[in-house]
Order: structure tokens, then sequence, then C-alpha cells
């Protein structure tokens, strides 16, 4: 599965170029609980169909039946569809609003509407996304005219009286070393998540069982396709083979990009173990490994590949998203206290105490 917003505003690219009518949405403010972030996108086109989500559901079904019937009785000359300037409307502002529009604990979001946004523009910033440019695009409040610049980093959205500036980024990429079942699991999740995945595996024997569609299977040696990889602030590398042949060069390679998820399945033995190697082999510091993570994942007493990918996806979403996880040590006594038979009480996660 692509990245969201790149599927959004290709198929809204699509409907635009084929001279179908068209509305861009985008969640500028919430207040209380909201379904989805200030940023996220949907496009409705003018026979009902939808890209992206700015809610549940519920409000895409209002948007959905206001919006086409406006686009029929344009069509049949009356009561025209809004065209130039965007327009703001508000969901869940009183308490029965929130109960009808399914907002959470009454909540709020304000969406900023877009009619007919140009082709031409659409159609640069899709090409600059999939060439895998960090791109800004300004909205003018007065006209809905559109300018694109390259993005240094990823910003929040901005909004003020008279323009919208929304970053849009490339998919993340994950490069998993090694093909064996955990990473089957892991990869299967990271394509669910919007990750574009690439498996690099040098062993015959495991790429003859590769068996995950999506995913490019590569067969160079890790670090060389480390270096092939160009991992940037949306990528992430992770060693699943337990062999130190195939990770740790591949490891070191990786600490020295942008990446913002390094690390290596196995135990807390064999992570001192793999720090040490490095030290006493590549002149490594304690400084220079500081990035690297590892043993992966959050504990969640797995066992089983499928249980282990999902608490390494879980951790790597995290990082992604700059949630505060719990440190090694709070884990390493959730381990000791699970081992005596003892309640597992790690500390605060994603802000629940």
């Amino acid at each position: 599965m692509e990245n969201l917003d790149v599927m959004v505003l290709r198929t809204l690219r699509d409907w635009r170029r084929a001279g179908r009518r068209a509305l861009l949405a985008t969640v500028v403010r919430t207040w209380g609980s909201s379904p989805r972030p200030v940023g996220s996108i949907m496009a409705l086109c003018e026979d009902g169909a939808v890209a992206g989500s700015v809610s549940g559901g519920c409000i895409e079904d209002d948007l959905i039946y206001r919006h086409t019937r406006a686009y029929a009785q344009g069509a049949a000359g009356t009561d025209p569809m809004p065209v130039g300037a965007p327009t703001f409307v508000k969901y869940g502002i009183t308490a029965d609003e929130a109960h009808r529009f399914g907002l959470p604990c009454g909540g709020t979001l304000e969406l900023l509407l877009e009619f007919d946004p140009d082709a031409g523009a659409l159609e640069a910033l899709v090409q600059a996304l999939e060439a895998g440019q960090l791109m800004t695009r300004t909205v003018q409040l007065a006209d809905g005219r559109v300018t694109l610049a390259p993005a240094a980093r990823p910003e929040a959205l901005r909004l003020d009286a008279t323009a919208l500036v929304n970053t849009f980024g490339p998919e993340y990429r994950m490069l998993l070393i090694g093909a064996g079942p955990l990473t089957e699991y892991l990869t299967t999740m990271a394509l669910f998540c919007g990750f574009a995945v690439t498996v690099c595996d040098p062993r015959e024997e495991y790429r003859s069982a590769w068996s995950v569609p999506g995913a490019t299977l590569v067969s160079d040696m890790p670090d060389d396709v480390v270096r092939a990889f160009r991992a940037d602030r949306r990528s992430c590398v992770i060693a699943l083979t337990h062999d130190p042949k195939l990770d740790d060069l591949a490891l070191l390679e990786a600490l020295q990009t942008d990446a913002f998820y390094v690390g290596a399945i196995g135990s807390r033995r064999n992570n001192e173990a793999r720090r040490d190697r490095m030290v006493r082999h590549f002149d490594q510091t304690t400084e220079s490994l500081a990035r690297l993570r590892g043993p992966i994942g959050i504990y969640i007493g797995s066992k089983t590949p499928p249980e282990i990918a999902v608490s390494v996806m879980a951790e790597v979403l995290a990082v992604k998203n700059a949630v505060q996880l719990p440190r090694e040590m709070a884990v390493a006594q959730a381990k000791d206290a699970r081992s005596l038979g003892e309640p597992a009480v790690v500390g605060p996660v994603c802000g629940v105490g």
C-alpha cells in the first residue's frame, strides 16, 4: 500500500486531467478529539468517488451528499458548484452535530475545500513526490492559486490569514536485511502502513522462499545495498539475519545516513556483543553507536515471528511519529518482572500512564 497522500493527489490529478470536476479537502484545525490529524487530505470527484479520508467516514458521507448534489445542479444550470477561492467548513461544533457526524468526545474539525484544483500543478507535485522529493504546497486563500517549492525538512501544516502551507513527502521507506519468516510479517505490516519496502538477502535459500508481493527483493551484499538505498529522514534500516557477516557492515553504513531508525534483531546479550564487535573491529565508540537500536521492538512478551513483527513495527511507527518510548532499562525490568510472575509495568507509553 503506497503513501496515502501520494495516492490521493495522484487520483485527484487523474480526475482533473480527464476534465472531471473535483475538490480537495484538507483538515486545517481540530478541537478536542479528532478522528484524523491536521494535514489529512481527501479528494472528492463529481460522481461521488472518494480518495483519502478526513474522518471515520461520517463527514465524507456529508461531503459526498452536499457536493455531488451541487455538481448535478450545476450541470443542470442551477445552484452551480463553487469555483475560485477556497472555503472553510466546520463539523462538530455542537454536541448534536458531534453525535450526528460521529466525532468522538464532542470533537470539532475544520476543513479547507479547494474546488477544481489545477491539473498542471497537481501533475508537477505528483511527479516531484514520485521522484522522492519533499515538497511544500502553498494555497492562496483569496483566489486558490497554488505554488510549489522543495522543502528541506518535514513541517507541520501552517495556516494564516492569507495562505495554507502543507508539506508533502514521498513514501516512507524501509530496508530489511534478511528474507526470513519474521521479515515476511514485518514487510506485510510495513506495506500496509504505507512504507515502500526493500528486502536484501544474498542467500539464495532464503530468497527462493520469499512470498510477499509488493516489496523489492535484491540479492547484493547488504552494505552495498544500504549505500545504494541512500536512506534519508523518511527511511529506516533494520537487520534481521542474526549473522554478523551480513548485519554489521550494513548497520555501520546505515548509521552514516539520516535514517530515522536503525536497528537490529537480537537479545540484550546479542546486542551487547554486536556493539562490542563494532568497537573492537570497526573503531566505533559509544557515541557513534548511540543511534543503533537493539534489542528492537516494544516489549509485549512476543515470542512468535508475527508478534515480534508487531512489536518492531509499533516501535518504528512510534519513532516516526516522535512518540517517547520506555527506556531500555524499563523494558528490561518488565522482562525480569514477567520471569518472576509479577505484573509487567513499564511506565507511560503514548501518553497513557
